[in-house]
């Protein structure tokens, strides 16, 4: 079969590789000028590694990434660096990076509240139900079972950081997989995820992937043959990696019904300021900072890459994130690059007094209008088949890993699970 591929995203890639691994032709449609989707990155002149546009880090537990990495005899470059989170509570910052740190965490108070918190986690850790959690809200279980002062310090932070306005809304099941299917050990790709993706996407040519870059699709229509036009090309199957409204913009012969539900689905945007700084932010050498937004923090997290991987890297710079989920819209993706540094400057000196404007080098800003699906009560019901409606068309997005994240791995395995399905018609 012929088969077009749209979007060079981790999923798209898992997908191009079984499927040319079956004997299949295949031709990727990517409308950037590089592979990797959200997890793709740039560089320095300077640097030996690439950035992530958007911080991402592997799991140790990420078993359908470790597995393709070994599959492609790159498990050798996959480094497992041991980062120090840290949580923030009465204007200071705690290690948050262990059971036991989570334990000793001033903010838990005392007795009862941690043996809650302990059983809680242990619960979610073990218990494989998730479709009964989804018919309740993380906020309404975590209040009752976790408890006011440990939602309140722990749980809540999270999802308002996450999901904003819909805080309220988010279905348990999307808590319960956060806990279940992560780690405390975070891991990166020796040369940075842009060095992964390049990679792979090499193997793929060199076993006769077509990858076309700089390609948008503008639309995906049913032919005369029975197969699918991608513009004005033939192929007998199609798959699309893009965002639900993508899909829905690009295919309009689908159903009413279909792109009814693909535009209901809620999801939140991401705005990320990467910059190189002269000096070292934090001076304990803290990684991940989680910011409350409740104690005025302007942003969810403050990633310290180069207390992660050397900054020998990077020329000597020190690379900080400074990432927020928000809903499309935000004023923060009208912000010029300049007006959102003004904005998050407080924040960098609540974390070291010293910081100065003048410690900047350089500034970055990366904005997606897609980077986080809103699970809703019974949101199980409301999930996109990966075989459309029209015969031939498959779609395989992060809105369809539910009940797990979004995340690198889930999209290889939904990328994998969708060429499956196409092998076997």
């Amino acid at each position: 079969m012929k088969i077009a591929i749209i979007g060079a995203g981790y999923g798209g890639l898992a997908a191009a590789y079984d499927l040319r691994k079956a004997g299949h032709e295949v031709v990727i449609y990517e409308s950037a000028n590089y592979v990797g989707g959200l997890a793709s990155g740039f560089k320095e002149p300077h640097w030996d590694w690439s950035v992530e546009k958007f911080y991402h880090h592997w799991f140790q537990s990420d078993a359908s990434m470790m597995g393709l990495i070994q599959e492609l005899g790159l498990q050798d470059k996959v480094i497992f660096p041991r980062p120090l989170t840290v949580m923030y509570f009465n204007g200071k910052f705690y290690p948050f990076d262990s059971i036991l740190n989570a334990l000793r965490f001033p903010g838990l108070g005392f007795g009862l509240n941690k043996i809650r918190f302990g059983f809680v986690g242990l619960f979610l850790r073990l218990t494989n139900n998730w479709r009964a959690l989804e018919k309740v809200t993380a906020d309404e279980w975590m209040l009752k079972w976790a408890g006011k002062q440990v939602y309140e310090q722990m749980w809540k932070p999270l999802l308002i950081g996450k999901f904003g306005p819909f805080y309220k809304d988010v279905n348990m099941a999307w808590m319960w997989a956060r806990i279940k299917a992560r780690t405390t050990r975070l891991g990166t790709f020796d040369g940075g995820f842009q060095r992964f993706s390049d990679l792979f996407a090499e193997q793929l040519r060199n076993m006769g992937v077509e990858i076309r870059l700089g390609t948008q699709v503008k639309f995906i229509k049913q032919n005369q043959a029975g197969g699918l036009n991608v513009d004005v090309e033939s192929f007998d199957k199609v798959l699309v990696t893009t965002s639900p409204s993508l899909i829905a913009k690009m295919c309009p012969d689908l159903p009413e019904n279909y792109l009814k539900g693909l535009l209901e689905l809620k999801s939140m945007g991401a705005v990320v300021m990467t910059l190189s700084l002269k000096h070292q932010l934090s001076e304990q050498g803290y990684y991940w900072f989680s910011l409350p937004k409740e104690a005025g923090f302007p942003l969810l997290a403050l990633v310290e890459h180069t207390n992660f991987v050397s900054k020998e890297h990077f020329g000597g710079d020190h690379i900080i994130y400074a990432g927020d989920y928000l809903e499309v819209g935000h004023e923060y993706f009208s912000l010029s690059d300049e007006e959102l540094l003004e904005r998050f400057i407080p924040a960098f000196k609540r974390i070291n007094p010293a910081f100065e404007k003048d410690w900047v080098k350089k500034v970055w800003v990366n904005k997606t209008n897609y980077a986080q699906p809103v699970p809703l009560v019974n949101h199980s019901k409301n999930i996109p088949a990966i075989q459309t409606p029209i015969e031939g068309l498959y779609f395989a997005s992060m809105s369809q890993v539910y009940p797990w994240d979004r995340g690198t791995n889930f999209a290889v395995e939904i990328g994998r699970r969708a060429a499956k399905m196409i092998i076997e018609g």
